[in-house]
């Protein structure tokens, strides 16, 4: 770990909902993806949150001791805080205090490299902060207005951030209708070349962008760590068994609890994923947790209008699942809510699995004989089951 990095204590509050995280474990992930260094972890249980401190008084004096002991600079909450709770907690702890919202805020201001994703990220992160302003400008309680100004102790101040705030709101969403604007252009093209589209989706880290570079021979980064794709990136696959090139996309990556203005502010690069064919869902499958992330991702789907486009799921990581658990064929089905839903194994990192996958790409890629180039799937290439 980086000497640099922030010595972190990581809070969870199960509150008795399902999916609580009661090891920390994606919360510690996601801690070290953006440079800190937990070094410890507490998980406290509560009926409800605590209005003033989200865990009570008493837990906060405990997680303030901790972090004296152990030289934490900064504690992360694996909930969201209200703007209230956040100072209160600060004020108490005499440091940092944050949430799982800006932690994902902050990675995803490290990793957007394109103009659309900074553009995306930095509306993400003035949406947030308008809601912080009363924590972040505490400090000009002691100071007054200059020349000319009227209002109270730091009120001229305080109105005009969050007018500036408002304004670089303004500016950033037309910005990004322009950006919406050019890839409706783009689309457009590929749907006039009759293009067959398909999109990668999937919960963080399943390895969509090793699957991606495996099937088009691109370059795409891609590395064993959360969000280490944002921005959209699209490839021609030609498919010989099919006669015909498909457009494939790497979408960013899906994850529990996704701040909604994420999902807001990121349409214009889900958009890909609306507009497919066909969904490409690469699931970790060497991760226990592979059914509470399959479901997680279905969550957004539906949040982004594209849960009833047509999937076809590649359980990745086929070399790293234990010998006594390896599957007996590589293509099977899998049930999605009811729905049997095509599955196919393969490691992208071995390349084993890969060209039962492009067969069965090319069974759904492939048009009816009759049909247009740019028909809907071929219905037996779903199988029976489907």
């Amino acid at each position: 770990m980086d000497s640099q990095s922030a010595p972190t204590i990581l809070v969870g509050v199960d509150l008795g909902l399902p999916n609580f995280d009661s090891e920390l474990e994606e919360l510690g992930l996601l801690a070290q993806t953006a440079g800190l260094h937990p070094v410890a972890r507490v998980v406290c249980k509560r009926r409800a949150p605590d209005a003033a401190l989200f865990v009570g008084s008493g837990k906060a004096e405990e997680i303030r001791q901790l972090a004296l002991q152990t030289g934490a600079t900064e504690i992360l909450f694996d909930q969201a805080l209200s703007p209230g709770q956040q100072r209160n907690l600060e004020r108490h702890m005499q440091m940092p205090v944050n949430d799982r919202t800006f932690l994902i805020l902050e990675i995803f201001a490290q990793r957007a490299r394109s103009h659309e994703g900074k553009l995306q990220v930095e509306l993400a992160r003035l949406q947030y902060l308008s809601t912080r302003l009363v924590r972040r400008w505490s400090h000009l309680e002691r100071q007054r207005g200059g020349i000319g100004t009227r209002g109270g102790p730091g009120e001229t101040q305080i109105e005009l951030d969050r007018r500036m705030i408002s304004e670089n709101i303004k500016r950033t969403k037309e910005r990004l209708s322009k950006v919406k604007r050019q890839r409706q252009t783009q689309r457009r093209q590929r749907e006039r070349r009759d293009a067959f589209n398909i999109s990668l989706i999937g919960y963080t880290n399943a390895g969509k962008s090793t699957l991606f570079n495996a099937l088009v021979k691109a370059r795409t980064y891609a590395a064993d760590q959360l969000f280490a794709t944002l921005d959209t990136t699209t490839r021609q696959l030609y498919l010989g068994e099919a006669g015909r090139s498909v457009s494939l996309s790497d979408t960013v990556g899906f994850i529990r609890d996704l701040p909604h203005g994420l999902v807001d502010a990121f349409q214009a690069t889900l958009q890909e994923a609306i507009d497919a064919d066909l969904l490409l869902h690469v699931v970790d499958a060497a991760n226990p947790e592979f059914p509470e992330q399959i479901a997680q991702v279905q969550l957004v789907l539906k949040e982004i209008g594209a849960a009833d486009i047509p999937q076809l799921l590649v359980f990745n990581k086929l070399d790293a699942i234990a010998e006594d658990a390896q599957p007996i064929r590589l293509d099977d089905f899998y049930d999605i809510e009811g729905l049997q839903t095509p599955r196919i194994f393969v490691s992208a990192r071995t390349l084993a699995g890969m060209p039962t996958l492009r067969q069965k790409l090319a069974e759904i890629a492939k048009p009816e004989p009759d049909a247009p180039e740019d028909s809907p799937i071929h219905p037996d290439a779903l199988g029976d089951e489907a």
